[in-house]
């Protein structure tokens, strides 16, 4: 009887060797590029608060949106702030704007630190829907993140006033132009706010209009200790911008 067959024994896989990684990692000129601004708002915790504050919020826009000031632009901004206010949201109020070339100024009341994130983002949808809409096109519509400065002492209040609603001038001024005495910019709530120096008549937000009426001390009274807000005023940046 011939011996039982014996099954060959699986070969060994053979070991590959392990070629060294040759992509990834640190290492000089990889990354994100530089979008062209030189200063952009650093992706970093913000300063949180937990009471009703006022907030000087700055919005920049990418350059392929047009200038905010044109019509069309303006118009849709305009737009989104009023349908904010129509929300009815009383966490985060927009109390004054000011729309300029490339960027959006505006100063709100939040309720925390939460509300103002919850209350941007909402905002910010809006926005972009509608200057997207202006375009034709689809996409990003702004060139960083907002940023945001507390404003906790009146002196801190009357210096953004004045920076807000005249900051149409303090742009002119870099251009070597000026603006009439007695003007107010359009492209802002200026028409709305009732402590100008050299300006009467100043007439209250309308019910269906983009900013809400003030509530907060400091943007109804305490920043009043500092004098009325001269119409003709070229303001200087806030201090630490």
């Amino acid at each position: 009887m011939p011996p039982p067959r014996r099954k060959p024994r699986p070969s060994r896989p053979a070991q590959l060797e392990l070629a060294p990684r040759t992509w990834g990692g640190r290492r000089k000129g990889a990354g994100r590029k530089p979008s062209g601004r030189q200063v952009g708002v650093r992706h970093r915790p913000r300063e949180g608060f937990a009471a009703k504050l006022a907030v000087h919020v700055t919005l920049r826009f990418r350059p392929d949106i047009g200038n905010l000031r044109g019509e069309r632009q303006y118009k849709a901004i305009h737009r989104a702030l009023c349908d904010a206010r129509a929300r009815g949201r009383r966490d985060l109020r927009a109390i004054h704007y000011s729309v300029q070339a490339t960027h959006l100024h505006l100063l709100v009341e939040a309720e925390r630190t939460a509300a103002l994130s919850r209350g941007m983002q909402g905002l910010i949808i809006r926005l972009a829907k509608r200057l997207n809409a202006t375009r034709g096109r689809r996409g990003r519509v702004f060139a960083d993140r907002f940023h945001a400065r507390l404003l906790r002492t009146p002196r801190e209040v009357w210096h953004c006033l004045a920076y807000v609603l005249n900051n149409a001038r303090h742009h002119a001024a870099q251009e070597h132009a000026t603006y009439p005495r007695a003007w107010l910019d359009p492209c802002s709530s200026a028409a709305f706010f009732d402590g100008w120096r050299g300006v009467a008549g100043a007439r209250p937000p309308p019910p269906d209009g983009p900013v809400w009426p003030a509530r907060l001390w400091l943007l109804t009274t305490g920043w009043r200790r500092h004098g009325l807000v001269s119409v003709g005023e070229v303001p200087a940046p806030p201090a630490n911008w």
